[in-house]
């Protein structure tokens, strides 16, 4: 089981948003908080992402050809040719709404930077502790060799817009989605083994990520740290010191939490019944499940379902 993967898909609401973003020397433009994760990737020129002054604690940063940044909370930000040029506020009606890519064109006559500029739809009530536990602001370079596979997908973008052709449509938004993969990889491998912390090592160890993809694998199955122990190889005390200081939650917890999770997602995805959400989620009863369910989300499951599908 693929536990980024169903971790990301597990916080999804729909599918990213996406602009073209072309500014001539000296622009600005102040992005205002988007209700997922933002992203940012440098096509051409260079450019300044400034934090608004919300955010004294995080610093401007420079940004080249090929770099990536994902904004993990979706915060408001400026992004400028400097970080002192006065920005214009962002305006959706200089969208195109006849492609799948908006574009945006501002500035005065100098030297051009382009970039991919969205946002993905991740649901931030209840995100997931993989995602929680990266920093604010992720910034990767893709230049001299580094993130080969992100830098591939950096560059198929580049050429797509470029130079849009048959099929341009369904590709570029495909490859946004799978940048999100591409980025969150990216940063989990780059973290140095000797010091990776929470997720970044707990994916990587050899007894937290067997125990934790078992869980992903079968989120119904009758695990308790014993079985999950056993198959890490483990201690029962062990185990579950190793897991909680990596996952930030005990074994248990972390189940419970991955089964509320997979009972959400069938019930806004599928039409299955509530017998069959219950089973996945491992329980045997109906009525302990929606229990449970409401316990967790605050609404019973078909109420859950119904306010889904209305959003």
């Amino acid at each position: 089981m693929d536990i980024l993967t169903e971790a990301l898909g597990s916080m999804r609401t729909g599918h990213p948003s996406s602009v073209r973003t072309d500014g001539r020397a000296p622009w600005g433009l102040r992005l205002p908080p988007v209700a997922g994760a933002g992203f940012h990737v440098v096509l051409h020129g260079t450019c300044w992402l400034v934090p608004l002054e919300d955010a004294p604690h995080l610093s401007p940063i420079a940004l080249s050809p090929g770099d990536v940044i994902f904004l993990r909370d979706g915060r408001g930000h400026i992004l400028a040719d400097h970080p002192t040029t006065p920005p214009v506020q962002e305006n959706a009606q200089r969208f195109d709404p006849g492609s799948p890519i908006g574009t945006v064109s501002l500035g005065g006559d100098g030297p051009l930077t382009s970039l991919l500029c969205g946002n993905y739809h991740l649901d931030q009530r209840r995100p997931h502790p993989l995602v929680r536990q990266l920093p604010e602001v992720v910034h990767l370079q893709t230049g001299h060799g580094r993130h080969p596979e992100l830098s591939a997908a950096v560059q198929l973008l580049g050429a797509e817009l470029e130079n849009p052709r048959i099929g341009s449509d369904g590709i570029v938004p495909t490859l946004i989605d799978s940048l999100l993969l591409y980025i969150l990889r990216a940063w989990f491998e780059a973290q140095p083994s000797a010091s990776a912390e929470g997720w970044a090592a707990a994916l990587a160890d050899r007894a937290v990520a067997p125990a934790l993809a078992a869980i992903h694998d079968d989120p119904g199955a009758a695990w308790s740290v014993e079985s999950l122990a056993d198959r890490a190889g483990l201690s029962r005390a062990a185990f579950s010191r190793r897991f909680t200081a990596l996952v930030g939650e005990p074994p248990m917890a972390y189940l419970t939490r991955w089964r509320m999770t997979t009972a959400a997602r069938l019930l806004r995805e599928s039409d299955a019944p509530l017998s069959v959400v219950a089973g996945r989620a491992g329980y045997a009863s109906e009525f302990a499940f929606a229990k449970a369910f409401k316990r967790e989300y605050g609404l019973a499951p078909g109420a859950y379902r119904r306010e889904a599908r209305a959003a």
